[in-house]
């Protein structure tokens, strides 16, 4: 173990391949060959001789113990989690803003009773009949105002 340059050289490729195929990834591959020897040098007093079945041990080791460790470091895939949520959260945004500024367009000009009419209609799901009496008008005119109110919205998505 007197000449670690030498083991190096001669054991060194061996450690890499091994840990490139278990860690599928090249800089943690060269983090681990790294360790393997630090590990082998750090334990020299106790080896009475090295082999390439030794460094090939020691590079499965560490490299298990690297996929565990990140494994547990990383939870359940949260990165992904979190660009889930973030693109979610980002395409929610756009899709509120987009609403917003079409509702803005077709309630322009629109008198106020006719908007609570349309929520009333639209959103709560009252019946013709039903929004009539709440806003104290025939069917007919409420019928009328949302048919206006369609066209106007229709006219705003074609533009």
């Amino acid at each position: 173990m007197d000449d670690f340059d030498a083991l190096y050289r001669k054991f060194g490729p061996m450690v890499l391949r091994r840990c490139r195929y278990l860690l599928k990834d090249e800089e943690k591959a060269l983090d681990a060959m790294q360790d393997v020897f630090v590990r082998i040098y750090e334990r020299k007093d106790r080896l009475s001789g090295v082999c390439s079945s030794l460094f090939y041990t020691v590079a499965t080791s560490v490299c298990l113990n690297k996929i565990r460790s990140d494994k547990i470091r990383r939870g359940p895939q949260i990165d992904d989690f979190i660009d889930v949520i973030a693109d979610t959260a980002t395409a929610f945004h756009e899709e509120v803003t987009d609403a917003a500024i079409f509702l803005d367009a077709v309630f322009t000009d629109t008198k106020d009773d006719t908007r609570t009419m349309a929520v009333l209609h639209y959103v709560d799901g009252l019946t013709l009949e039903e929004t009539a009496r709440e806003m104290n008008m025939s069917v007919s005119g409420v019928r009328k105002r949302l048919s206006g109110l369609r066209k106007k919205a229709q006219q705003c998505a074609g533009a």
